[in-house]
């Protein structure tokens, strides 16, 4: 459990690092919110939004302020495995050939795969190989990538001809699927007068690569209360159409409900929550406040769902707010 100075500075840094960031990302705070949270829970995030929302400024500003290494991978039809991961080149020096193994951008602490369904599915498991394992085998060599490691894939939801959708089993590997929505208009009015402006706002460096891995080590010190931890598998449970406790919208119009992942993540997304509040144990509502961006790309709707033009966040949407009534009749 940290302790009260530890958690003070804890919250005064994550607050300091959203300050630093809304000086450039105008509103979408919910967006910030959850990729910070990925990055502190050890996860990646998938975000799904129309062009121009500000999904790559987010993450280079996010690497400005954290000190962190950034890449961006723009997938294509004709993108490769070796363009991701790297590949072996034939080293020259001192006039003997060798093979030496050459990084791919992978290899950064921030990596940013614009437009992910975009790539076959061939390139696509590489990437998701190297977030699963946190490794990139080459021959008979494995190499470590270096942590902090987050990946934000973006997905854009219109002009879907020849793109190839990340299978559900892929779709899983993410942390959280966040929607970036169209900015109000008082934030697209903030956002045009800080495009004419003739220079660049500047962002300071908040926190450093060590500090960063010590945030996470505190936010898994947030206490999990059991009938919190029950909360987090009841939602996980409901979503499930063949168990016992699930929701009857779920037997309607779930095909498939969220995996085991799917509770540890809102237990590991609500410590991060609980921690960038100022509070050293999980509560019922940073659960629920978690719950859609982790759950909605872990349950796969049937045909009645589609007939009926349901969506994963209208079924959620009854879901959840019919567990936490519940929980909080107990």
């Amino acid at each position: 459990m940290p302790t009260e100075t530890a958690l003070q500075l804890a919250t005064t840094q994550l607050n300091r690092v959203r300050d630093e960031i809304g000086k450039i990302i105008v509103g979408q705070q919910d967006v910030v919110d959850g990729v910070l949270i990925c990055l502190l829970a050890g996860g990646h995030v998938l975000l799904e939004g129309v062009p121009g929302l500000g999904k790559t400024t987010l993450l280079r500003t996010l690497a400005r302020v954290l000190h962190l290494k950034y890449s961006r991978i723009q997938f294509t039809p004709d993108l490769m495995p070796a363009d991701i991961v790297g590949s072996m080149i034939i080293d020259t020096e001192d006039g003997h050939k060798s093979l030496r193994f050459q990084p791919g951008p992978i290899f950064a602490h921030l990596v940013l795969a614009d437009e992910i369904n975009r790539a076959t599915p061939k390139t696509q498991s590489a990437l998701l190989e190297a977030m699963q394992e946190h490794t990139v085998t080459t021959g008979t060599e494995t190499h470590q990538l270096e942590a902090p490691f987050l990946v934000m894939a973006t997905q854009n939801p219109i002009e879907m001809e020849g793109t190839y959708p990340l299978p559900e089993a892929q779709l899983d590997r993410f942390l959280m699927k966040i929607l970036v929505k169209y900015p109000a208009r008082h934030e697209l009015n903030t956002i045009v007068s800080r495009t004419i402006q003739k220079e660049e706002t500047p962002v300071g460096v908040v926190l450093n690569h060590g500090e960063i891995l010590e945030l996470r080590s505190i936010s898994r010190d947030v206490l999990v209360a059991p009938h919190v931890q029950d909360f987090a598998i009841d939602l996980v449970m409901a979503t499930q159409p063949d168990a016992d406790q699930g929701h009857e919208l779920a037997r309607k119009f779930i095909r498939y409900g969220a995996s085991p992942r799917g509770a540890q993540a809102l237990v590991e997304c609500g410590q991060v929550l609980a921690l960038m509040k100022g509070r050293v144990h999980l509560s019922i509502d940073d659960v629920k406040q978690v719950a859609g961006a982790v759950l909605r790309h872990r349950i796969i709707l049937n045909f009645d769902a589609h007939a009926d033009g349901q969506t994963p966040e209208t079924v959620l949407g009854k879901i959840i707010p019919s567990i936490t009534a519940r929980a909080a009749a107990k």
